[in-house]
């Protein structure tokens, strides 16, 4: 499995790329090719044309939740793909895999719309659809959890705004925030985008679905942005437990949380550009 950080907040010192408060990243796992969200803008096209990355060959579209920084470039690739088509030009258009409520109307601090710009309706006129809160396999080694349980006391149980659904209006706990499980020979790589479930309930829910308790890395955002204490100390108390070697922490981690993580294992440098093989 190759992943390729597309987009991030951060960037590399030489390595002139675009970087913006979101995230996007290009997987690959023998001929599968997957873009994991599409950041907040078109700047995922443009770092990929950089790195010689072919957006137009493409077997999966994950998003791993409704937020604009995750689906703000939809409106981008689309026109990309509708200009391939009318230049003829090959083109494989991806299965969108997500939580079924991904693409709800999400309100945040008064804004009129904090999720996806483009509907669930006009999505599927481009491509097809797989929203699922269950488990879905896109390789033999690389799954996608759907709805992630939530059994800590210490992370995820604040709101964030609203969701609109159907038939009501709910506090927004982000149950359509989910990951990715690349599961090697040596154990499980796991790779996220804000983590709003609980970077910790994530893990957990990873180890279960495919059947390994040994983490060998955890890549993407931890959702740990000015964090309570409890949550903090929760999430470092399990962080050690799991000895791990090493962790790539980026969007959604703040400083401070980096630091303290640094103290129990080894934070890893993320900036657009990087990319990691297993």
């Amino acid at each position: 499995m190759k992943l390729t950080i597309l987009v991030d907040n951060n960037t590399f010192i030489d390595r002139y790329f675009f970087g913006e408060p979101g995230v996007s990243y290009f997987i690959e796992d023998g001929n599968t090719r997957i873009l994991f969200d599409v950041g907040y803008s078109d700047i995922f096209i443009k770092n990929a044309q950089k790195m010689k990355i072919d957006l137009l060959n493409l077997d999966f579209l994950v998003i791993s939740h409704g937020h604009i920084d995750h689906t703000g470039g939809l409106e981008s690739l689309i026109k990309i793909h509708t200009e391939a088509i009318l230049e003829k030009l090959n083109l494989k258009k991806p299965i969108v895999v997500a939580h079924s409520d991904a693409f709800l109307t999400k309100i945040v601090a008064g804004l009129p719309e904090a999720g996806s710009l483009i509907s669930e309706e006009k999505l599927s006129r481009h491509y097809k659809m797989k929203l699922s809160k269950i488990p879905v396999w896109l390789t033999d080694k690389i799954v996608f959890l759907g709805e992630i349980e939530r059994k800590n006391n210490f992370e995820a149980k604040s709101p964030i705004g609203k969701i609109i659904k159907p038939d009501s209006i709910e506090d927004d706990f982000l149950l359509d925030d989910s990951a990715l499980v690349y599961k090697s020979k040596n154990g499980l790589i796991i790779i996220t985008g804000c983590s709003h479930s609980g970077i910790c309930n994530i893990i957990e829910y990873a180890k279960k679905v495919c059947k390994d308790d040994r983490i060998i890395n955890v890549i993407g955002g931890f959702h740990l942005l000015n964090p309570s204490q409890k949550q903090l100390k929760g999430t470092l108390d399990y962080i050690k437990k799991l000895n791990l070697k090493r962790m790539h922490a980026c969007h959604c981690t703040d400083l401070n949380s980096k630091v303290a993580l640094s103290k129990i294992v080894k934070i890893e440098e993320v900036g657009v550009g990087l990319k990691l093989k297993y």
